[in-house]
């Protein structure tokens, strides 16, 4: 899935998910926990995929580098992550992303492609939206939102 300059993937490399001195780990020091080496690795591994991956995903690819890993290693690091915005569950496929915008209060909004399952993030503010516009007109408080888009990227439907 191609990505434009506004809207980086979040599976590439880069200083996505870092802390403020740029390391992986210094964001979750921030909020008053550790980043541990599996925690970093698993990071790292949401980071180098191509596309969202499940938790088993993440199981394999920790026990392929040798690491004597049980699936509650996997779910604990994602939650890990996932509580402290570095990475970000993706509900339709059941799976997880690195954030592309950690450390900024946004709502995570997926384009998820329906042909290859590869997913990006794209920046929408957290505040001021029709959504959240609604929720104050009936006197509802949002406490956590996501938007799942479901379609085609563009390899994909220029192989149709």
């Amino acid at each position: 899935m191609k990505q434009s300059n506004s809207n980086p993937n979040p599976n590439e490399r880069g200083a996505r998910g870092r802390g403020p001195d740029g390391s992986p780990h210094a964001r979750a020091e921030t909020v008053g926990d550790r980043m541990t080496p599996v925690r970093r690795r698993v990071l790292e591994i949401l980071r180098e995929a191509p596309r969202a991956l499940g938790a088993y995903d993440v199981l394999e690819r920790l026990k392929d580098e040798g690491r004597s890993a049980q699936p509650p290693t996997a779910y604990r690091a994602l939650d890990f992550l996932v509580r402290n915005g570095l990475a970000h569950r993706v509900e339709r496929l059941n799976a997880f992303v690195a954030c592309g915008h950690p450390g900024t209060e946004h709502t995570p909004s997926f384009l998820i492609c329906r042909g290859c399952d590869t997913v990006a993030e794209a920046r929408i503010a957290a505040r001021g939206g029709r959504l959240a516009k609604a929720a104050a007109d009936t006197g509802f408080q949002i406490e956590k939102s996501a938007m799942e888009a479901v379609g085609l990227c563009s390899e994909c439907r220029d192989g149709q």
